[in-house]
């Protein structure tokens, strides 16, 4: 599996109601239960973060736990490219134990 551009398509979430990941409070682990087996978690992360999106659950993460990413990691200009080479590597790793 590589990275995909065409990724809200593919979202787990896309059989959700949209008000079931702009929720506040514990509401938030129940969305983020949604996000845990998404074939495109990174690709939405990448979205959010690369946005600076404010509200709701991206790729499993909550708009405050985003916001700590961001400032751990103010030098990263594109999570996108983070993100995509970390999953390669990640798949490639898999695929080597495999092997």
């Amino acid at each position: 599996m590589t990275w995909n551009d065409e990724w809200a398509a593919a979202a787990t979430c896309q059989k959700s109601r949209p008000d079931e990941l702009f929720v506040r409070g514990a509401e938030q682990h129940k969305a983020k239960v949604v996000c845990a087996a998404c074939p495109v978690r990174a690709e939405c992360l990448a979205e959010a973060l690369d946005n600076r999106i404010e509200w709701g659950v991206w790729g499993g993460m909550t708009e405050r736990e985003r916001r700590a990413v961001l400032r751990k990691r103010p030098n990263v200009t594109s999570w996108r490219n983070l993100l995509a080479a970390a999953k390669a590597e990640h798949l490639e790793a898999a695929h080597a134990e495999t092997a």
